[in-house]
């Protein structure tokens, strides 16, 4: 069973640079969106042998998520359940049979860390919400988390230690996320592999490589005896982002 996670970073601008083709390509069981920057009936984008469900901001050209499925779930919840938090089209929770599987986008600290303190207490939920659900069944988390883990994850560590997306608070939210029983499926698989899954449009980034992973797959530990592979298609262009793989059995 394949899944993969994509930022598109706005669906109908990647709508004009080949998306339906790459969908199509990519073949995925479950194809998570973040940051589609939609409201309800903005586009018609169905594809055969798929259900699609959304969740949008309440804010006009923000955030914003969406699941792509083959299989029909059992049921399909949107956010956390906490008010402050779920304005924002951040979380679908989709229930399979078998596991659970949300699709998220994380918020950003943004410039300045302005929102740092609302997005430590926004994890802190978040986790314990992912926590509630895996005392059910296992669980898949994925999407754009906005933090690079470890120094592995992107190219700058040093000159990015107090920059959103690398900053103490971000990283040891992940720390807190992976003792709380959860496993980062890349990292699992690809323990010194170098690779990244977001580059800046400034300064040339991507052509240089000078990216970040920010992008992920996270399971309920005991489920990492599922994963058959992991993968970051880097060769995919469309958004500031690239998708990510994970495949179970």
């Amino acid at each position: 069973m394949k899944f993969i996670s994509w930022n598109v970073n706005g669906l109908r601008a990647v709508a004009a640079k080949g998306f339906a083709e790459i969908f199509e390509s990519l073949d995925a069981d479950f194809f998570c969106l973040q940051e589609t920057k939609l409201q309800k009936g903005q586009i018609d984008m169905e594809f055969v042998g798929y259900q699609s469900y959304w969740n949008y901001a309440d804010k006009k050209g923000y955030s914003g998520t969406a699941i792509y499925t083959k299989h029909s779930p059992l049921n399909v919840t949107y956010g956390i359940g906490i008010d402050e938090h779920d304005h924002e089209g951040r979380v679908i929770t989709m229930e399979m049979p078998d596991f659970y599987l949300v699709n998220v986008y994380v918020p950003n600290s943004q410039d300045g860390l302005k929102r740092l303190d609302y997005r430590v207490h926004w994890e802190e939920d978040f986790r314990n919400y992912l926590k509630g659900l895996a005392e059910k069944k296992p669980v898949i988390v994925c999407g754009d988390m906005n933090v690079a883990h470890q120094e592995i994850d992107l190219k700058n560590p040093s000159t990015n230690r107090k920059n959103a997306g690398f900053t103490d608070e971000e990283r040891a939210c992940m720390d807190q996320m992976l003792a709380a029983g959860f496993a980062d499926t890349w990292r699992q698989l690809h323990p010194e592999e170098v690779k990244y899954s977001w580059w800046s449009y400034r300064m040339n980034a991507r052509e240089r490589n000078a990216g970040w992973r920010i992008d992920y797959f996270l399971v309920s530990s005991p489920f990492m005896s599922k994963v058959v592979s992991a993968d970051i298609h880097n060769e995919i262009y469309g958004s500031d982002h690239c998708p990510v793989e994970l495949v179970i059995c």
